[in-house]
């Protein structure tokens, strides 16, 4: 039943996900009547974030629940074969059925919300862009997630500031999404998702730089409890 339940948020939280975003840009860029391009990207970005405090609080109430295969790959590299085999083959692809169906929604109900992230540079740059943004995402997730002290508004916070940022890096050179399957169900709807460059860019890079990005903080980074413990010895 626990397993079925996380299976649902996962699927409701990738279709408002995909949803989310289209609103944003639509309210911010059209329906407020906001004319002076500074304003209006200020608007946009305090709507994002607020939209980013919407979603790890949902994740909290769902106990798990994920809207980003990267996030599922990131603990599942963590734990065992049963686990990760679950992540990789039941709860990721229920993620994209989700965003999917998202973006389907949106493109019948807002035709002119457009076609998606797209790639603007080559296949070798686009690859090593979208996993430097994701290591990095990754790793500042793993971070907070460990050393930082502070409370839920102080960690999502800095999560928030740091993905919007890395994603305004990206946006015009890959679309920024660190997020594969969303970027699969606009894919998906131009009819460009089973294409090299999509799979490469989107899929395999930012695969790759999570499960590097976890095992590089292992390496780097002693658990907490290893902290106390020493610390507590050097105490006695």
């Amino acid at each position: 039943m626990g397993r079925t339940m996380l299976l649902v948020s996962d699927f409701i939280l990738s279709f408002m996900w995909v949803c989310s975003g289209v609103l944003i840009k639509l309210v911010a860029n059209k329906y407020l009547g906001l004319s002076r391009e500074p304003l209006r990207e200020i608007v946009k970005i305090a709507i994002v974030i607020a939209n980013m405090f919407f979603f790890a609080f949902l994740r909290i109430i769902t106990r798990g629940g994920a809207y980003n295969p990267l996030t599922v790959l990131a603990n599942a590299v963590s734990g065992d074969l049963s686990k990760f085999l679950y992540c990789v083959a039941v709860r990721i692809p229920v993620q994209v059925i989700g965003s999917i169906m998202g973006v389907k929604l949106m493109i019948d109900t807002f035709p002119e919300v457009g076609r998606g992230p797209r790639l603007n540079i080559d296949i070798h740059r686009g690859a090593l862009i979208e996993g430097i943004l994701t290591f990095t995402v990754v790793t500042i997730s793993l971070r907070l997630g460990t050393k930082i002290p502070e409370g839920f508004f102080m960690k999502t916070w800095i999560s928030s500031v740091c993905k919007l940022a890395l994603h305004i890096f990206g946006s015009d050179l890959t679309g920024g999404c660190m997020n594969p399957a969303s970027v699969m169900g606009w894919a998906y709807a131009r009819g460009d998702h089973i294409t090299k460059e999509h799979f490469v860019v989107y899929w395999i890079a930012p695969m790759e730089a999570t499960v590097l990005a976890v095992w590089t903080f292992k390496l780097l980074v002693r658990p907490v409890k290893e902290d106390k413990s020493s610390a507590k010895h050097k105490l006695q």
